[in-house]
């Protein structure tokens, strides 16, 4: 396939506004997202909470609620075909079976009524047509995957008897169940202990491999994104301010809060020194500061920062590397 898999540009998205009356202001929590990713890219998107990461996962898997939401414009193409506006008919055939997505908390995904062989089977036999036996078949198969033997035994057991990790391999395995070409893992070890961390992102990164899948990555942290990723988006109060190759992002950060967060990461060479924190908090949607929505934390904001809102601009030739910033390149 020529070109991106997932390409967004200029995604914008509103809900109503939470004052009293109908002219309260609308709160627009993305504001013009543009985010590309690569076949077979391990792609991470990172922002503090409330930047807009989990919000752009639902938009590309069809999952925002609208109403309330209201998508005001923008394009999500997937391998060259535009989900937006498409009949819930035809995005439930991507969904599943061309995109994955692997959730935060999986106990709040996994039904508790049903096993697990269940919760698994549903997608071969919905996408892929399979008898119910061959699809159980599978469904063993993907749990040995996934690193979960033990046949039967696994198969048979509801979602309250399996642990932490075990819970998020199953979801991996339901994400990868009809082998997608993309998968969205949305903060998978958030709620998993340091040792099962480490097991999932090599989980992942061991599955990216073998199914030839892109995965886009949505993390808060940039420690844990440093070691599995190919390139990274860094989104900051509903737009990207910063996207580049790994070594890049890492080495040579343009922005601000790009910069502000890579201090901000706790390192065994600065024990007993103090983490340089980022002063105040995302904005809230419903009440944007003008110009660049990053400036009253910022400490080079100068006047022109308050007015303008800075765009993507390329920097060094063929890098792709972008940042959003009007005091890039000032002496």
């Amino acid at each position: 396939m020529d070109g991106p898999l997932l390409e967004i540009r200029d995604l914008r998205v509103s809900f109503p506004g939470r004052g009293p009356g109908r002219d309260a202001d609308p709160a627009q929590p993305l504001r013009g997202v543009e985010l590309t990713v690569g076949a077979s890219e391990v792609h991470s998107l990172v922002g503090e909470s409330g930047s807009g990461k989990t919000l752009t996962a639902s938009c590309v898997m069809g999952l925002l609620p609208v109403p309330p939401a209201r998508i005001e414009g923008g394009s999500i193409r997937f391998q060259g075909r535009e989900l937006l506006g498409l009949p819930e008919a035809e995005r439930r055939r991507v969904r599943g079976r061309q995109i994955g997505m692997v959730f935060q908390e999986p106990a709040k995904y996994l039904n508790p009524s049903l096993r697990v062989s269940e919760q698994i089977v549903e997608a071969l036999l919905l996408h892929l047509g399979m008898s119910r036996s061959d699809g159980l078949a599978r469904v063993r198969e993907l749990l040995e995957l996934v690193g979960l033997p033990g046949g039967r035994l696994i198969l048979r057991k509801y979602p309250h008897e399996l642990s932490g990790g075990m819970k998020q391999r199953v979801m991996i395995a339901m994400a990868i169940a009809c082998r997608p070409a993309l998968l969205i893992a949305d903060e998978p070890t958030t709620a998993l202990d340091v040792t099962l961390q480490r097991q999932i992102l090599r989980l992942l990164l061991d599955l990216q491999e073998k199914l030839a899948m892109a995965v886009l990555f949505v993390s808060h942290d940039l420690a844990v994104v440093h070691d599995i990723s190919e390139r990274i988006s860094v989104i900051y109060a509903g737009r990207i301010i910063e996207s580049g190759r790994r070594d890049r992002v890492f080495g040579q950060p343009l922005h601000p809060y790009t910069q502000a967060l890579l201090q901000s990461i706790p390192e065994a060479s600065r024990r007993g020194t103090r983490l340089r924190a980022i002063p105040g908090t995302v904005p809230d949607a419903s009440h944007l500061p003008s110009g660049c929505a990053f400036h009253p934390r910022c400490p080079l904001a100068v006047e022109a920062c308050r007015a303008a809102i800075p765009e993507l601009r390329e920097y060094g030739a063929g890098d792709s590397h972008t940042a959003a910033c009007l005091r890039i390149g000032e002496s």
